[in-house]
């Protein structure tokens, strides 16, 4: 259902794009035909991995080293990128989080993941929004957000605080620069292993297993799940959705939201008692 030239013509910006999901997202554009410039704070890992994706796939990628918390650097770097080619589509993917205790956390500790998911995502949203609406371009922008945008989350309240941050600002931009042909969408992803988040989210291997396999699937996601899922959001073929964020969890949210879902774990010997009550 992926066709080879899906993407061709289309220069992608993906924020975080050096490791983890941003990269294997990176590797599937480029598969279909997408050119891509990725960006993060680490120069050495964005420039291997900008290697590594060209001799995998053949495909276009350039490589900026940027801190999406400074608005000027953004400024100033988005600019520098627009000077090689416009952007098409921006994937807001970069990220910051970890598992604590929100008494314990300083005004730093909060500033430090506010400021990459919330500021960081608006700022790179606006440098190119103004340039597609100043030059009168169509554009795209697919930000990764979590389902407890909306229902929040304990121990990781700076990452709820601003994804639901982010996805505000997705559904009212939909709205806001709909007529001036700027779609803005959404990914909710559930458990996506990865070797960075996994270090500091579920560092235990019996809570990772847990946390991987308590919805309702019983498994993780695959990572290219994900990317199809993003493939097809920043393709011409979903024009006609926006303001939308597509959860992908294996039903795991969703799972713990129904007040007797508790139901699953009863044995067919519970479900025998219940008949005769």
């Amino acid at each position: 259902m992926f066709q080879n030239d899906l993407l061709n013509g289309k220069r992608i910006l993906i924020t975080g794009g050096g490791s983890g999901l941003g990269r294997n997202m990176a590797r599937r554009f480029m598969e279909l035909g997408g050119q891509l410039v990725i960006c993060g704070r680490r120069e050495d890992v964005l420039d291997e991995t900008a290697k590594q994706l060209a001799a995998e796939t053949g495909g276009s990628i350039s490589a900026h080293r940027l801190d999406i918390r400074d608005p000027e650097a953004v400024d100033e770097t988005v600019g520098a990128i627009w000077q090689e080619g416009p952007v098409d589509i921006l994937v807001n993917n970069a990220a910051g989080n970890f598992l604590a205790r929100t008494e314990t956390l300083s005004h730093r500790a909060l500033d430090a993941v506010i400021n990459i998911v919330l500021h960081g995502t608006s700022y790179m949203t606006l440098a190119c929004g103004k340039r597609w609406i100043e030059e009168g371009r169509k554009g795209n922008v697919l930000s990764i957000v979590t389902t407890y945008a909306w229902t929040g989350s304990a121990y990781v309240v700076p990452s709820a605080m601003g994804k639901a941050g982010v996805l505000a600002m997705t559904r009212s931009l939909a709205i806001e620069w709909g007529p001036k042909g700027i779609r803005l969408n959404a990914i909710a992803p559930g458990a996506f292993p990865t070797e960075g988040a996994w270090s500091r989210l579920v560092p235990d291997e019996k809570m990772a297993e847990e946390y991987e396999t308590r919805n309702p699937l019983g498994r993780p996601g695959r990572h290219d799940e994900l990317e199809n899922l993003a493939v097809y959001l920043a393709s011409d073929q979903s024009e006609y959705i926006t303001g939308e964020v597509v959860t992908i969890d294996g039903g795991d949210w969703i799972g713990g939201a129904g007040q007797f879902n508790y139901g699953a774990k009863l044995s067919n010997a519970d479900w025998e008692k219940m008949k005769g009550k």
